[in-house]
């Protein structure tokens, strides 16, 4: 595999997120390098001024079916996927016309924002399926050796960054770039395949999760710790999930604020009725369900008060005022309830 640094002579820009194509794609114009564009991308190119090919120049075929059929051609495919070094690929190319792109600048359809809407029908959902995009990222990601693929508008300055200064993109970050790319296709397919399915126990489950944040340290100081959450259809979410609460007050959560709280939730909702749990260190410290909600939450708390000091405390109902008076005073890292 080709592991020296290669310059960009053609993009093929295509995007959905349009966050600073423009300048971008101006960038690349000044640098020399020629822009093959689709659709809306290649539209609103054009009205900025910069000089763009449309694939249906380059492939000989219209943009056909509303659009859902016209990147899928081997002047496109052939011009990402070939290796610029094998004789028989360079000669294929010669004679079926194909010139090396040698970036792809792709992100997807708005399957994600698509499905958030309750109202969206399943046609609607199915068309918001990019088919494409995906095609594009993954043959420019898998020649890594000869292409560069961009799926995120940061790394836009990357590339432009590398461009202006050696004329010519690394491999170590088009191998970046190509793990981000299959990262982006195996989110967005397992989205899709989460929303379509219906059997409780699939024979195969996919998930994905998205980074919410770095930590400062793990479980234990010499550590290092990322929270991630996982991407679902709204429908498939846990709503009681501290990574779906908002946090009202206080410093930043830690990776044992997490785990601890994450515990309470779970030995939490084994109750229906008013109830509380005190969790610290990953051990439940008291639980209690009761008539009321301050009961629930005295009781819990003095199971073991000593041990609650520096806890996590959860509760099934609205914090009311006795309850919130009751644990004035009490060093807790957390509180948490479905409302204050």
């Amino acid at each position: 595999m080709n592991n020296t640094p290669v310059g960009i002579q053609r993009a093929l820009i295509s995007v959905s997120d349009k966050t600073g194509v423009e300048e971008f794609a101006a960038a690349l114009h000044t640098l020399g390098v020629e822009i093959i564009s689709t659709g809306g991308t290649a539209a609103l190119l054009e009205r900025a001024g910069i000089p763009t090919r449309s694939v249906a120049s380059l492939t000989g075929f219209p943009e056909m079916m509303d659009g859902r059929v016209k990147t899928l051609h081997p002047l496109v495919h052939g011009g990402i996927l070939g290796i610029r070094d094998n004789p028989s690929h360079q000669e294929a190319a010669r004679g079926a016309g194909i010139q090396w792109i040698d970036l792809v600048v792709c992100n997807l359809y708005p399957f994600a924002r698509t499905i958030e809407h309750a109202e969206v029908s399943l046609d609607e959902a199915m068309e918001n399926i990019d088919i494409g995009g995906p095609s594009m990222i993954r043959s420019a990601a898998k020649n890594v050796g000869w292409v560069t693929v961009a799926t995120d508008p940061t790394d836009y300055p990357i590339i432009l960054e590398e461009l202006s200064t050696s004329h010519a993109i690394s491999f170590g970050t088009r191998k970046r770039l190509s793990a981000a790319a299959f990262q982006h296709t195996a989110a967005y397919d397992a989205l899709i395949q989460s929303y379509l399915t219906e059997e409780k126990f699939p024979s195969t489950v996919t998930f994905s999760y998205r980074k919410v944040s770095g930590l400062r340290y793990g479980e234990n100081p010499h550590q290092e710790a990322a929270v991630y959450q996982a991407q679902l259809p709204p429908l498939k979410r846990d709503a009681m999930s501290v990574l779906e609460a908002t946090m009202l007050n206080g410093k930043e959560l830690s990776f044992n604020n997490i785990n601890d709280a994450d515990g309470a939730l779970l030995t939490l909702r084994e109750f229906h009725g008013p109830s509380c749990v005190v969790v610290k260190h990953a051990n439940p410290c008291g639980a209690c369900t009761d008539s009321s909600l301050l009961a629930s939450v005295e009781k819990a708390y003095e199971a073991d008060a000593l041990s609650a000091y520096g806890g996590i405390v959860a509760m099934n109902r609205t914090c009311t005022v006795p309850v919130a008076e009751f644990l004035h005073g009490k060093f807790l890292e957390i509180v948490m309830a479905p409302h204050f």
